[in-house]
């Protein structure tokens, strides 16, 4: 059954730039230490020259966005969750854990949200419990990094009044005056000379220079933080918050680096004077420290409040692969195997001209080649036709004799884009999900072939750099798709939602960092390797965490979450109601990438999940995907698996594999070590990380 989504999107996350005048806002990359703060060797990001990939395609404007509250030479923040404080009429509310931000017509709101649970929905909106009122007209976004934006708020003239700074995971926002400003605040904050005083019901606090009667006047360089306190706040706590907030934070720094057995990233929270700050964890953050300030109410389970600004974090290790290990497959599965693959091999249409049909059919058929070169197979008119299909779309200057199956650069957007578009992917919507099958082709077949790997070079790169770009530039944005703090990506472009940003296939975005490591692999590409592990390692990680094994509260009537955004958690999708695509769009494509999607989730949770989606059998939307994620529950399931697969009608399986596909998907799964198959325990909170 072909699977469809509105315009918006279904997934993931950009990264503001700054360039020139604004370049001093720092790479996210630390090479200070040799090691990141979780003792795991820190890796060098890949160099990249953003420059002459941008120059080696045509360039044509193409993109439907219009970056609205922009300063001038800042790369569009798509696919961020603050990317609605740029684009759209309006600006819309963003979400920073623990707090929620709103732009108003003088200045801003902030909000700390309450989660409410119904049968189907976990919600947090931003409601402003504090206003602040600096006389502002406008604002705009004038630089930014992975974790943290900085909004300039201007006069009637559009001059600089001061500007703003809040980061994902700090408890704080501040405000710098550019020239003598006066701040109001309404709202239930106490503050005193040395700092917040509270009572009895009061969350909200203040440090600022001269605050009397909710005002306070800042000359130039003078700045005012914002903050709330813990639910539960240890008796420290607002001494060491107070402390903390006069040290205001400017931007964060990310480091990462993989070992035999773990991924890790840092975030460093830098601050006007190198005081220390303070952060909160998500629950998927797993760190040697105590963190016992408090905790904070999260529509993804507790915050909790640390001292210090390094947050250091790791996840298991998981490698790129395209392949599975059938060597023990009994003889009549492998003929049953054979068979399959024979036959899917002479069904395989003509490839679509999209980047996200074309792509997902590509990564189709060189499944197919390489299971037909493990099995024996001869596959070679397959991988002829795919090859010259890469081809094709490798070539840089194709868009200059055709209008589909090429890639141009759009100057405005600062981005890579595919024609044909679809999905909005020309409003720059899913371009992790599209290129990281198209990835993953071009990282298998060229695997053993070097010729083509060369003549996919400049193109596939550009892709790659446009969606996972290791560092800022002029011509593209630093981790368009990925948010290290947050640990996974975001699928709008311009996010014109009051519920943040979001993402809804958290398996093809952990398909997109594997595809992107196994182009790595094959073009030779050691540190984009690196760089491509620790993505795919965190947002496996974080797809169990928040999607498929998440801790879920009372009330909430399903067994996964379907499609998380900044605000709220839903179980709905944007293409379809039905109760399969709720847990079919978080497997999909079933691969060597999505093995681990099983990686300690009770056996008894996975088959409640497979029996919620596809309540009367298999014959359904994504059924053949259902039927792989179940064989990760234990033998006895993957042998049923196996003979359900044998006869399910061709409409159950998805337009983005195959019946020999999942078939191997099984047999693997069938054969997983002991140490890889699902825990025994029922917690699911604990899983993702042990």
């Amino acid at each position: 059954m072909t699977r469809r989504r509105w315009l918006v999107g279904g997934a993931v996350v950009g990264v503001l730039a700054v360039v020139g005048a604004l370049a001093a806002v720092s790479a996210p990359w630390s090479a200070d230490d040799d090691t990141t703060a979780a003792g795991i060797p820190a890796a060098s990001p890949p160099t990249t020259d953003t420059a002459a990939l941008v120059a080696a395609v045509p360039h044509r404007a193409v993109a439907k966005i219009d970056p609205v509250r922009l300063a001038d030479g800042v790369v569009p923040p798509t696919n961020r969750w603050y990317s609605g404080l740029v684009f759209g009429a309006e600006p819309q509310p963003v979400f920073a854990e623990p707090l929620s931000f709103g732009l108003t017509a003088k200045g801003f709101t902030l909000g700390l949200p309450a989660p409410t649970v119904s049968a189907a929905t976990i919600s947090g909106p931003h409601v402003p419990a504090v206003t602040v009122d600096v006389g502002a007209a406008s604002a705009r976004v004038s630089a930014a990094d992975p974790v943290s934006v900085t909004i300039e708020l201007l006069d009637a003239s559009g001059d600089p009044l001061g500007r703003v700074v809040l980061a994902e995971g700090s408890p704080f926002v501040s405000f710098t005056a550019s020239r003598a400003v006066q701040v109001r605040t309404d709202g239930p904050l106490t503050a005193t000379p040395d700092g917040p005083a509270t009572a009895a019901g009061e969350r909200w606090a203040f440090v600022g220079p001269g605050y009397a009667s909710g005002t306070t006047t800042l000359d130039s360089g003078d700045t005012a933080t914002w903050y709330a306190l813990p639910d539960d706040p240890a008796p420290d706590a607002a001494a060491t918050l107070a402390a903390a907030a006069k040290h205001p934070v400017t931007g964060v720094d990310v480091a990462y680096g993989v070992d035999d057995d773990k991924a890790s990233t840092t975030l460093t929270y830098r601050t006007s004077d190198d005081g220390a700050t303070a952060h909160v964890l998500m629950p998927h953050h797993t760190v040697a420290s105590a963190c016992d300030l408090g905790t904070y109410a999260s529509i993804y389970g507790e915050l909790r409040l640390c001292a210090g600004s390094t947050l250091a974090s790791t996840v298991p290790l998981q490698r790129p692969s395209g392949t599975f290990d059938l060597s023990s497959l009994a003889p009549d599965r492998k003929a049953t195997l054979v068979k399959a693959l024979e036959a899917d091999v002479a069904a395989t249409p003509a490839f679509p001209s999209d980047t996200y049909f074309g792509g997902k059919s590509l990564m189709r058929a060189a499944t197919l080649v390489q299971r037909g070169d493990d099995l024996g197979v001869d596959v070679a008119d397959l991988r002829a036709k795919t090859v010259a299909a890469l081809r094709e779309w490798g070539q840089a200057d194709g868009c200059t004799q055709r209008d589909a199956r090429c890639v141009v650069y759009d100057a405005k957007a600062h981005s890579a884009i595919g024609l044909t578009a679809s999905f909005g992917s020309d409003e720059l919507n899913d371009h992790h999900f599209h290129y990281g099958y198209l990835l993953a082709a071009a990282g298998m077949l060229a695997a053993d072939d070097t010729a083509l790997a060369g003549d996919l070079r400049t193109v596939m790169n550009l892709l790659g750099a446009d969606i996972a770009a290791a560092s800022p530039s002029g011509d593209l944005p630093q981790l368009r798709n990925f948010d290290p703090y947050a640990g996974h990506s975001w699928a709008s472009g311009t996010a014109p939602f009051a519920d943040g940003n979001n993402q809804e296939s958290s398996s093809e975005a952990v398909n997109a960092w594997n595809g992107l490591g196994l182009w790595a692999q094959a073009s030779g590409q050691e540190a984009l390797a690196t760089q491509a592990t620790w993505m795919l390692s965190t947002e496996a990680a974080t797809a169990r965490d928040y999607w498929t094994n998440t801790a879920l509260p009372a009330g909430f009537a399903h067994q996964v979450v379907a499609l998380n955004w900044g605000g709220k958690r839903d179980w709905a999708t944007w293409f379809s109601p039905e109760p399969s695509a709720m847990l079919g769009i978080q497997l999909l494509p079933l691969g060597p990438a999505q093995l681990t999607v099983g990686r300690g989730v009770d056996p008894a949770r996975i088959r409640a999940s497979v029996k919620e989606a596809a309540p009367d059998g298999y014959d359904v939307m994504f059924g053949g995907d259902l039927l792989g994620y179940l064989a990760l529950a234990g033998p006895d399931d993957a042998s049923s698996a196996w003979s359900e697969l044998e006869s399910l009608p061709d409409a159950a399986i998805d337009d983005g594999t195959s019946r020999a596909a999942l078939l191997a998907f099984v047999a693997a799964a069938s054969s997983l070590p002991a140490s890889s198959l699902p825990a025994s325990s029922s917690s699911p909170a604990a899983s993702a990380d042990g």
